[in-house]
């Protein structure tokens, strides 16, 4: 005769299951959303910066580090990286400002020069031609140097918040903050700020991130959100921030 369960003893697990079972997504059960610290964006910032320490660093800030940290530089490369990944625009920017690092020396040439040196990227006529005016308006009515100011940057056919806000911080430290779709997914999804689109998630960090991270969030989520957080089954199992992030909007993840 099977004796009987001891009050408050657990039923025993069903056969070719054990407590340990993972989620169907194939990430520990440990992971589950209702077990989250509160936010912390210091901790979180830090573990970050120490999970892409061995990524590639996000293309503007890579092109500075190589020496190309004007304002004009750095506006040049935004809009050749706008709909390009990194691994392309980098080297487009290169093939370009390594010939034509200033607007006197771009303005000089051909809006066909310019497209053939930039061709690798996404809508490289048009930003040619963008690029052209831009280093004319510069020579003519900056004595070839574009100012520390965004008003003037963002007058410029083309020129959004996030390029003029990256050029700004990057080339001359700024604190701007700069909102790509790796800084809008991962800062949403951890349910730090929570918007519809990138410009309503610049308003809403502005009010929320402190100012010595304005710079460093776009250089830090790039790679993290390329690497990591990324846009299809983000790899939440091996996330050094999972027990802070809300995985807003995850439902399938690694």
């Amino acid at each position: 005769m099977a004796m009987r369960r001891a009050r408050g003893e657990s039923k025993p697990a069903p056969k070719g299951r054990t407590k340990s079972a993972t989620k169907r997504t194939g990430a520990p059960a440990s992971s589950s959303k209702g077990r989250k610290r509160p936010f912390d964006i210091d901790v979180v910032m830090r573990r970050v910066r120490d999970a892409v320490s061995d990524l590639p660093d996000a293309a503007m800030f890579a092109l500075r580090d190589l020496g190309y940290g004007s304002v004009f530089e750095q506006l040049v490369a935004c809009i050749i990286s706008i709909r390009t990944t990194d691994e392309v625009s980098l080297p487009t920017a290169l093939a370009l400002l390594e010939r034509a690092p200033t607007p006197k020396d771009v303005a000089a040439l051909e809006i066909s020069e310019i497209d053939a040196a930039i061709r690798s990227s996404t809508f490289h006529g048009a930003k040619a031609a963008q690029i052209h005016a831009i280093a004319r308006r510069a020579v003519k009515e900056f004595g070839g140097e574009l100012p520390v100011d965004q008003e003037v940057l963002l007058s410029f056919a083309g020129v959004g918040p996030k390029c003029a806000n990256l050029a700004l911080g990057v080339a001359r430290d700024v604190p701007r903050i700069s909102v790509d779709v790796h800084v809008w997914r991962v800062v949403n999804r951890w349910g730090y700020v929570a918007a519809r689109t990138p410009e309503a998630t610049m308003e809403a960090l502005e009010r929320v991130l402190p100012k010595r991270y304005w710079i460093e969030i776009n250089r830090r989520l790039v790679p993290f959100g390329k690497h990591v957080c990324t846009g299809v089954r983000p790899k939440c199992s091996v996330c050094p921030v999972l027990e802070y992030c809300r995985q807003v909007g995850v439902t399938e993840h690694r």
